[in-house]
């Protein structure tokens, strides 16, 4: 049948279309001004996402489900270096941020840290998407090594979807609606996403996630807003310059640990139990009844399966930050770097690193120096971090700032 192809843009009210002669499926992508582009593709693209703007039959498109379309994008990003999974520094050509990222292994073993920056997430140029994940138990590092694969690409397949469900009928008059729907379907793909990953890691023969999980910190950044979204006690905090000059770090996430008041509810409700051994004083872990291990320092994880029906969920955190012109950078990083350096010592750490590419390396140093001091004697954990920065590129020096004492 001849390919006929029609195109219509603009917002919400309309629609861009793809017709090619065949039953069609519905994507849509979004600009930085949070508008609505959507585009009718074929159906095995239902769940997916295009590559570009046109489509072309020599692609074999309609064989590609969405999952493996985009594990194929995640290939092409790779070999564009705009995709990083180990050290290094991921920059775009199209955007004035980039991203910095180190990790290190500690003395427990294998490095159970994995870390993902993906630029021009899903080919959308105003979207970066970067995660770090710690593993736990005798099979933590194939869990997050799992999760890191799994939940980049699933969460585009259900953006995509969510996005084609919600928005073809949807005017809206005020931009804090498009904000607020924008960031009601990332929360809604994340939970998805989360949960198929969970059951994903359920379902492994390769590996054993019973006894074993991970952390799981993310953030979107779409055009001027940061979508985090966290399970674990992984952290993320913002950098932000105020009127004379302060860094102030702003943090994004909640550490989630087992004797916060709504966790402990929840956990207590399920049969769980919430106590720290006399041995770690001040160090809370869920139990299973009656005191039984293994006892998790988190409330919320991928995997660890033994304790799901005691209160352990997979539930993410999903959160909005608007990034304003003093915003500097974001951190995020594993519980390692935490735990020996605080939010404020880390934005300073960061901000006074002559050259930006090895902000990630110098706070992850930082923190190891700390560590041996603060807790010598004490077998160091792996720790891991990525700095993403605003409104310039690398090698360029942020503005002079001033940090509070």
């Amino acid at each position: 049948m001849k390919e006929l192809e029609l195109v219509y843009q603009c917002t919400y009210t309309s629609f861009v279309s793809y017709v090619y002669g065949e039953e069609l499926g519905v994507c849509i992508t979004w600009n930085n001004d949070w508008n609505a582009v959507i585009m009718v593709l074929f159906p095995s693209f239902v769940n997916g996402l295009a590559r570009t703007v046109s489509i072309k039959k020599e692609k074999n498109c309609k064989r590609e489900d969405g999952r493996t379309a985009a594990e194929e994008l995640a290939k092409e990003a790779r070999k564009s270096e705009l995709l990083l999974s180990s050290s290094g520094v991921v920059r775009s050509t199209k955007a004035n941020n980039f991203a910095s990222v180190f990790t290190n292994r500690g003395r427990k073993g294998v490095n159970q840290d994995r870390l993902l920056v993906w630029e021009e997430f899903g080919c959308q140029q105003d979207i970066m998407f970067c995660g770090v994940f710690d593993g736990h138990g005798p099979w933590g590092h194939f869990v997050a090594k799992r999760v890191k694969k799994l939940v980049p690409t699933i969460l585009l397949c259900n953006w995509q979807e969510n996005l084609a469900a919600t928005s073809l009928d949807l005017d809206f008059k005020m931009e804090a609606d498009r904000h607020i729907h924008g960031l009601n379907v990332w929360k809604q793909s994340y939970i998805k996403t989360y949960a198929a990953v969970d059951q994903d890691l359920k379902q492994q023969t390769g590996f054993d996630s019973f006894l074993s999980g991970t952390t799981a910190l993310t953030i979107i950044k779409q055009g001027e807003y940061l979508i985090t979204a966290n399970i674990g006690d992984s952290r993320a905090v913002l950098a932000t310059a105020s009127e004379d000059g302060t860094l102030t770090p702003h943090q994004l996430t909640t550490d989630f640990k087992p004797n916060l008041p709504q966790e402990a509810e929840r956990i207590t409700q399920c049969r769980g139990q919430v106590f720290s051994l006399e041995d770690e004083p001040g160090v809370y872990r869920v139990w299973m009844p009656n005191g039984k291990p293994p006892g998790l320092a988190i409330s919320r994880a991928l995997g660890d399966h033994c304790m799901k029906e005691f209160g352990l969920i997979s539930v993410p955190d999903v959160t909005q930050t608007k990034i304003t012109t003093r915003d500097q950078f974001v951190i995020l990083a594993t519980d390692g770097v935490w735990d020996v350096i605080s939010n404020q010592e880390a934005v300073e750490i960061v901000s006074a690193t002559p050259h930006k590419e090895k902000a990630a390396q110098k706070l992850v140093k930082c923190a190891i120096r700390e560590w041996k001091r603060k807790k010598s004697g004490i077998a160091m954990d792996d720790m891991s971090a990525i700095c993403l920065f605003f409104h310039s590129f690398p090698s360029q020096k942020l503005p002079a700032i001033k940090t509070v004492d």
